[in-house]
């Protein structure tokens, strides 16, 4: 494998006021779409991957919400039951800009009854309720379930089903979606600024640390995106299994090894950088190195607060199956927690307008 030096584009001061066009595994789509026409054009149902208990003081809850962000849902909920806003928690966080189905829990007095509405207001519905012995984690849920409406289609070079079925055989690069980032990328300023010593909120500071890392794994998937290896495994790599947590460094690449990879079993891993050795070794350590000394203050900060971890390059497209009609493009799939289907639609077609309605 080789080393190169990385291109301007990939360079870019994470204080300006955006982020970088990181590389495509498919090259610049031809294709053109109109993206969230409507909230209803763009739907994501969180799938849990375990049944609740049916018993306990957690009251979890399935909610069906439009034009809300999971906080202020969360907070709602509190509200009604009259509990503190930290007695309700959520795995993850759902787009605001669409129409989503997530699990939060409440944690409820003993014997208390709450008179559960099943219109929260206009755009937020509970769907489902069931007790459990535990409150619902960040991170908790297996994967989200989307389906997305892309409209005013227009792919004169016809390359949306071959681009379609290459990522059905070998998944879509696994990057950070531009939400993560903030409106211009500011997300990383705040970073920035806790590294400077400037005080800010709890919810700022982990905003900006997750952008911060986010900001070096997509670089280092660009990198490895041109250099052809960001789908193959390599010696020094550190791979990941497919759907779980677990990860380990690869010493040798055998033809059982590369063919698990191909199947889309284990995938190469990239850095979210922090305390502790990334566990790379070799061309792939120095691959990495060279990207973070991009961002010395980045890394300098993510190494005195955080714990280094490991994320998959590529992200796998369950069920992945879609229906095009005159100019408008149905798609649906699923992917893992923590991954982005912007990131998806980004190797898909070049949106004409992303703008969200009621």
């Amino acid at each position: 494998m080789r080393t190169t030096v990385a291109s301007p584009a990939f360079l870019s001061s994470p204080s300006k006021s955006h982020t970088p066009d990181w590389s495509r595994a498919l090259g610049r789509p031809g294709a053109h779409a109109v993206v969230r026409h409507s909230v209803d054009d763009f739907v994501v149902e969180e799938v849990l991957g375990f049944e609740p208990s049916g018993d306990g003081e957690h009251l979890f809850l399935f909610v069906e919400k439009r034009n809300r962000t999971t906080d202020e849902v969360a907070a709602r909920l509190a509200r009604i039951a009259g509990v503190p806003r930290r007695a309700v928690s959520y795995s993850g966080l759902k787009d605001k800009r669409a129409r989503t189905r997530q699990w939060f829990s409440v944690q409820c007095a003993p014997r208390r009854e709450v008179d559960w509405p099943t219109s929260v207001d206009e755009n937020v519905t509970i769907v489902e309720r069931a007790l459990n012995r535990r409150k619902l984690r960040r991170g908790a849920h297996r994967a989200n379930r989307f389906t997305l409406v892309l409209r005013d289609v227009h792919d004169p070079e016809d390359t949306l089903q071959r681009r379609l079925e290459s990522m059905a055989r070998t998944g879509a690069p696994n990057y950070f979606g531009e939400q993560r980032f903030g409106r211009g990328g500011g997300n990383v300023g705040i970073a920035e600024r806790v590294f400077a010593g400037s005080r800010v909120s709890r919810r700022e500071r982990s905003i900006g640390l997750s952008a911060a890392r986010s900001l070096i794994f997509n670089d280092v998937l660009a990198r490895r995106i041109d250099d052809g290896t960001w789908n193959t495994l390599h010696v020094g790599d550190v791979a990941n299994l497919d759907g779980r947590d677990s990860v380990f460094s690869v010493s040798d690449v055998d033809p059982e090894l590369e063919a698990r990879c191909q199947r889309l079993d284990i995938h190469p891993t990239g850095p979210l950088w922090g305390k502790g050795a990334p566990g790379t070794a070799g061309d792939i350590a120095e691959l990495e190195r060279v990207i973070a000394d991009r961002h010395p203050s980045l890394v300098a900060g993510l190494e005195t607060t955080t714990a280094v971890m490991r994320r998959p390059l590529r992200v796998r497209l369950d069920a992945l199956e879609w229906h095009a009609e005159e100019d408008r493009l149905t798609l649906t799939f699923s992917l893992r927690r923590g991954s982005f289907a912007t990131a998806v639609l980004r190797e898909l077609i070049t949106p004409v307008a992303e703008r969200g309605d009621s």
